[in-house]
């Protein structure tokens, strides 16, 4: 009697998202998980601070745990007399130096992601603030690129303060596993390429929020030598783990460009577009009142795009008296962040929070307009959301928000709050105008981005990267690209079998 084989075994792995928080990306990671019952799951997310106690979603019959672990947290002490770690001190002099030598970084990372499975801390008496000043004096001439800023004595100290918190990831244990895979932010995929390494599992990695290179709001008090630290070792990561992952899932054309000019190979990228669930966003007729209405979604933090939008937003309630911005999703930790930016606004009561709704279709129901305005980093979910649910959307042009809205809806120029004011404004007052963008916005959602596809085409690349090697007989492609006429189109995916088999 033959048993039954045992389903593939997938850490999802994310960056203290699912399913401990509830955002668009957690929102994205529920739908990968409940689709694909075939395989089970092991959910990570790895987070700097404190994790939640449980949950925020309910967990299927396929996940086998979900645990949040907090990098640095249990980090015991552990300097011991006669202790030089001479092999700690070797992986952080290469990895010091390939920040400014890109050829050197890997080795040095995963000399300390290997050191780390012996002890919890492999930077114990490694001087890395001495080892980033030789490493920085050291520079090769700079040529045509902008020379590096000076690091002081200072600013070494706090950047290796720095780096060696993020490097605690490399400590993270993963549960026994087939495969990794990792979705979006520079700490999960230190923890991806430490398990990579240690134990040789393959790695799939879903771009998401690119790019890596940008400042964090936090981090505009700090000085510049340590900001372009930072900005070079997360850049000097995402190269990695390019590098290592097997394959590597961009979700649209903008990302795929990214990944591709930070030295990810052609042949590994699937670009695999964002989907939701139609019959979670259904086409629901627009309020009945006759006050205008505006909504934007998102956390409410200092990255989230809520600057410019409240900018647009004085001059659209000075042009349409009674109009009032819903700002959906805000999150408890963001609140206060949000009340102080509308209290130096005067907007007072025409901007009402929300936090986000259980239910999707509540989401954006209670706005005439969606605006889409993003966070430099923020994946095109919300926007998909918007068009599914059959609302006329005014996007900013960042990142991938061109090529998701097409010519559904209407793209003005980031930084210009009055194009964005404008737009708004013309739609509120053109009621026939706004229904027609709106039912295009939903035909164009179901046409390209409806979770189903995604369901299908990851279940291809699990089954694809936790098999045997392929054949090198000739493969069925099929094409998953939307295009792009700004950006290179991505290649095509080799590894899928025909639709009609």
């Amino acid at each position: 009697m033959k048993s039954t084989p045992s389903p593939e075994r997938v850490c999802l792995l994310t960056g203290g998202g699912y399913p401990f928080r509830r955002d668009a990306l957690s929102g994205w990671c529920r739908t990968l998980v409940e689709g694909l019952r075939r395989f089970r799951f092991d959910l990570l997310t790895v987070t700097d601070r404190e994790p939640p106690s449980v949950p925020a979603y309910p967990l299927p019959l396929n996940v086998r745990s979900a645990e949040a672990v907090q990098i640095g947290r249990n980090l015991g002490r552990e300097r011991r007399r006669g202790d030089n770690n001479e092999t700690g001190r070797g992986a952080a002099h290469l990895l010091c130096r390939g920040l400014v030598e890109e050829s050197r970084f890997a080795g040095g990372l995963r000399g300390l992601a290997e050191l780390a499975a012996e002890r919890p801390d492999p930077l114990t008496n490694v001087p890395l603030a001495d080892l980033l000043m030789d490493a920085w004096r050291g520079a090769p001439a700079a040529g045509d690129e902008t020379p590096l800023p000076r690091l002081t004595t200072r600013d070494a100290r706090t950047a290796a303060t720095l780096l060696k918190h993020a490097l605690g990831a490399l400590a993270v244990p993963l549960p026994r596993t087939d495969l990794v895979h990792c979705v979006g932010g520079t700490t999960p995929l230190l923890t991806a390429l430490a398990g990579r390494w240690r134990a040789g599992i393959p790695l799939l990695l879903t771009e998401a929020r690119a790019p890596v290179a940008r400042y964090r709001p936090a981090e505009e008090r700090l000085a510049p030598a340590v900001r372009a630290v930072l900005r070079r070792f997360r850049a000097a990561v995402a190269r990695t783990g390019y590098a290592e992952a097997g394959l590597i899932a961009p979700l649209s054309a903008y990302h795929h460009g990214w990944a591709l000019r930070h030295g990810a190979e052609a042949a590994r990228l699937v670009q695999v577009p964002a989907g939701v669930d139609p019959s979670e966003y259904p086409i629901i007729a627009e309020p009945a009142t006759e006050q205008p209405a505006v909504v934007w979604a998102g956390s409410g933090g200092p990255d989230s795009g809520l600057a410019p939008l409240l900018a647009a937003f004085e001059q659209v309630a000075a042009a349409v008296p009674g109009t009032v911005l819903h700002l959906v999703g805000v999150t408890a930790v963001h609140e206060d962040h949000c009340a102080e930016q509308i209290e130096r606004t005067g907007l007072g009561r025409a901007v009402r929070l929300h936090p986000l709704p259980a239910d999707p279709r509540d989401r954006y129901t209670a706005g005439h307009v969606v605006a889409h305005v993003p966070g430099p980093a923020d994946p095109p979910y919300r926007l998909i959301e918007a068009m599914m649910s059959g609302r006329a959307v005014v996007g900013v042009d960042v990142g991938p928000a061109a090529e998701t809205l097409g010519d559904a809806g209407v793209l003005v120029q980031p930084d210009d709050p009055a194009e964005l004011a404008i737009a708004i404004v013309n739609l509120l007052r053109a009621t026939t105008r706004r229904r027609q963008l709106g039912d295009a916005a939903r035909r164009r959602a179901l046409t390209h981005f409806t979770n189903d596809r995604v369901v299908r085409v990851y279940g291809a690349l699990y089954a694809d990267l936790t098999g045997p090697p392929p054949s090198p007989a000739p493969a069925f492609e099929l094409a998953l690209t939307i295009p792009a006429p700004r950006t290179s189109p991505p290649a095509t995916l080799r590894w899928l079998i025909r639709e009609d088999r």
